[in-house]
């Protein structure tokens, strides 16, 4: 896709994304949008895309550290359940709970037992927030070994992007194959007809950023908010001009010398 085509097209389409916005502030809707897929796969780049021209008091990112000792203890979507929308608001999760389903399942950061709870618990989770009002659409971006090998190597080698390479990136290529089988495992119990997953092939990173944003705006009937005429007042230009002083009369005692 040439540059040209593509950034017009994008223009186009954050136009409606601001209109998606504002019908999303006026009617009170909670919308939450999940970005999930490999390391390099192009979620963030697609999320500023969708963000940059957005207020970030309606529209904003939910990109949680790894848990703290404290946040262990806690039931496992409680961290998750505190940065959800409330009325009109949309909040897009760069990663989100399914980091039990890839990484700490793969990387062995969670047990067994927790990741097969999990597995058995989320269905149910997302069925409950669906229920309370909040629309749910999980993506998914899909990247070829070849292309991600690439993306990699440009992060290392590009001063500016060094800072996006982590000792994770290692891990998670030279674990390729467990994390395709935990992808396809986590389908498989969380591909529900509630909260289907959409997967966005991202090996094109402009034609992924342009078909999420279509699709996104697909899955939320919004009409264009009619704004009501402004009509600027004109300038005052005299400047500030202070009031006259009110007369005052000055009373000063008199004394002639002489003594009562």
């Amino acid at each position: 896709m040439k540059k040209a085509h593509y950034e017009a097209e994008l223009k186009r389409l954050q136009v409606e994304l601001v209109a998606l916005q504002e019908w999303i502030k006026q009617e009170g809707l909670k919308v939450v949008v999940i970005f999930e897929g490999r390391d390099a796969a192009g979620k963030g780049g697609t999320i500023k895309r969708i963000t940059e021209k957005l207020n970030p008091r309606v529209c904003r990112i939910a990109a949680l550290p790894a848990p703290s000792d404290r946040e262990k203890t806690q039931w496992y979507f409680q961290r998750y359940v505190a940065h959800l929308p409330a009325a009109g608001e949309m909040v897009l999760f760069d990663r989100s709970w399914y980091n039990r389903a890839g990484v700490e399942h793969v990387m062995g950061f969670c047990t067994e037992a927790e990741y097969n709870d999990f597995l058995r618990a989320c269905p149910e989770f997302e069925r409950m927030l669906i229920r309370s009002g909040i629309t749910l659409i999980k993506y998914w971006f899909s990247v070829s070994d070849q292309v991600q090998e690439a993306r990699f190597l440009e992060r290392i080698n590009d001063p500016v992007k060094r800072w996006k390479f982590s000792p994770m990136d290692l891990e998670s290529r030279s674990r390729w194959q467990l994390y395709s089988q935990a992808k396809d495992r986590m389908f498989a119990h969380t591909d529900t007809r509630h909260a289907p997953w959409f997967v966005i092939d991202s090996d094109d990173k402009r034609k992924a950023r342009l078909n999420c944003i279509r699709h996104l705006l697909s899955q939320i009937p919004y009409e264009k908010i009619k704004y009501p005429e402004i009509v600027l007042p004109a300038l005052d230009s005299r400047g500030y001009v202070r009031p006259p002083m009110e007369e005052q009369t000055i009373v000063t005692d008199h004394y002639d010398g002489e003594e009562e």
